[in-house]
């Protein structure tokens, strides 16, 4: 699919913002809304973010929502390894995605409750 990397720059909470990049070098930014450990392998749920040309995201102004906040935004699996020692993100097999997914549906259920 596309590179992941946790890149240098964090957002307007000092988040740490993963760049991904397509087969066609367009650059989309998400954050890290958790981590889902199953077994002994993490896996990140990723929440675009939008970016203007600038870089800049306005989603932290108070009534803003470009990143989708007011409306049901489509999250991003992958699993996190470790390669000389710094995390990549990496495309989910289609059995961790369905484990992860299931995770994350129970969780989200435990907390409507």
């Amino acid at each position: 699919m596309a590179d992941m990397e946790k890149d240098d720059v964090v957002d307007m909470d000092g988040e740490p913002v993963i760049v991904m990049t397509d087969e066609d070098g367009n650059e989309y930014y998400y954050h890290e809304e958790m981590i889902i450990p199953i077994g002994e392998k993490k896996y990140a749920i990723l929440v675009p973010i939008e970016v203007d040309e600038d870089g800049n995201c306005g989603c932290h102004d108070e009534g803003c929502d470009c990143c989708g906040e007011a409306e049901e935004t489509d999250v991003f699996i992958a699993r996190i390894d470790l390669e000389d020692g710094e995390e990549v993100y990496v495309d989910p097999t289609d059995e961790e995605f369905e484990q992860v997914r299931q995770a994350y549906e129970e969780m989200m259920f435990e907390d409507e409750e």
